[in-house]
């Protein structure tokens, strides 16, 4: 079919998660003619699935001592607050914050080889000790024997961050029909053709970016393009919902390098907190059916936390697969990646890698684009995408418990 209208913007982000809604935002401010395209829902997927932890990366010091993780985002806790404050890169006053803190926790004989590591000059300012009479309700009780810290990391409410970076976007995100495909024009740069009632509305851009976390890789093979090449970190993460007035966001010491479990809580419809349940117990559920990772995490839960009464509780899962670049021997990478795609002049591709790292991948893919010599054009006719509906907000996974 003939292409009735044609769009020429600066710069098309195709992926609408919490990267490409703060990458929008701040091409936007900078002056850049945008747009944002998602398939779905803005956060579907690997956002709305996240804990919503901005953290400075204790949790990857499990081994003790400081690695390059850890490293890479010791300051972005205090970036993310001057956002929520209004007065960071991106004005986050619209956003919730579940917790401005999070604990760590272990019985005695983890904490011991940690103590002197915590104490030390290396995380001062990063890890407080708690003292007894300090302690969350839900570590009150006589039975807990262990040792508890607090981190200067935060917990947000992911629907409404998505929410608030949405409703600053000038309403430039937009919902992809399911017609839609990209080709190569002869230049060897990527196009987009979307087909909406029969309007054939091509989309051009001097610079597309793929920010569409595991959908990077079959956006990649529909250009004939593998690299920048993508690896995903599956997990199984158990949520539960119950009665306990208290939410609690914490991460437990074990041998592994990761967290032997996080808990972190979200608020249902009806008041009541579901808990979502990852680390090592999310990463070895993932060779387990639903009703196996859920007898998992009611055998932790009963050893960590014997005082609990969950007897009422609705236990459900849900299968994540984080997307990154992919990294020699399949580890974690550091830091937030954009690169250039394989043979397509006009298209970056990018993952932020951690919820954390987001305003590091906007910084910089926006420098990239200045290398390149790209800059904000006066203005452009992007009437045609009217036609198009703006993406709506994803249902969080614990809205199942609401129905």
């Amino acid at each position: 079919m003939p292409v009735t209208q044609t769009v020429e913007l600066d710069v098309a982000v195709i992926g609408g998660g919490v990267a490409g809604l703060w990458l929008l935002n701040r091409l936007q401010q900078s002056g850049y003619q945008s747009a944002l395209f998602e398939t779905k829902a803005l956060g579907s997927d690997q956002t709305v699935a996240s804990q919503g932890m901005i953290h400075g990366g204790i949790k990857y010091t499990l081994s003790g001592v400081l690695n390059g993780a850890s490293e890479a985002i010791a300051d972005m806790p205090e970036h993310w607050r001057n956002c929520l404050a209004g007065t960071g890169d991106i004005d986050l006053r619209g956003a919730r914050t579940l917790s401005d803190h999070f604990y760590m926790w272990s019985s005695a004989n983890v904490t011991s080889k940690l103590t002197t590591f915590f104490a030390s000059k290396a995380t001062r300012g990063r890890v407080d000790k708690v003292s007894k009479h300090d302690r969350p309700a839900i570590f009150q009780h006589k039975d807990f024997k262990g040792q508890l810290y607090r981190l200067v990391d935060m917990v947000l409410d992911v629907p409404s961050l998505v929410t608030t970076l949405a409703e600053q976007a000038q309403q430039q995100t937009f919902l992809l029909p399911a017609s839609h495909h990209w080709r190569k024009n002869s230049q060897g740069d990527c196009e987009l053709l979307i087909d909406q009632d029969g309007e054939i509305i091509l989309v051009k851009a001097k610079r597309f970016i793929f920010s569409a976390g595991k959908g990077n890789g079959p956006l990649l093979e529909q250009l004939g393009a593998s690299t920048p090449a993508m690896q995903t970190r599956p997990l199984h993460q158990v949520m539960v919902k119950h009665k306990n007035p208290n939410p609690f966001y914490g991460h437990c010491l074990g041998t592994d390098k990761t967290p032997r479990l996080t808990i972190s809580s979200h608020p249902a419809a009806d008041g009541q907190w579901v808990w979502y349940l990852g680390g090592t117990l999310a990463e070895k559920g993932v060779e387990q059916t639903p009703e196996q990772v859920i007898d998992a995490a009611k055998t932790e839960l009963a050893n960590l936390m014997p005082w609990l009464d969950l007897s009422e509780a609705q236990w459900s899962t849900l299968r994540v697969e984080r997307a990154e670049p992919r990294q020699k021997n399949f580890v974690r990478p550091d830091k937030a990646f954009v690169g250039q795609a394989e043979g397509i002049e006009n298209l970056l591709v990018a993952w932020p890698t951690k919820l954390t790292l987001t305003p590091n991948l906007a910084s910089e893919t926006l420098e990239q684009l200045t290398a390149a010599g790209i800059t904000p054009s006066s203005e452009v006719n992007t009437s045609a995408l009217d036609l198009l509906a703006q993406a709506p907000v994803a249902a969080t996974p614990w809205a199942k418990f609401d129905s």
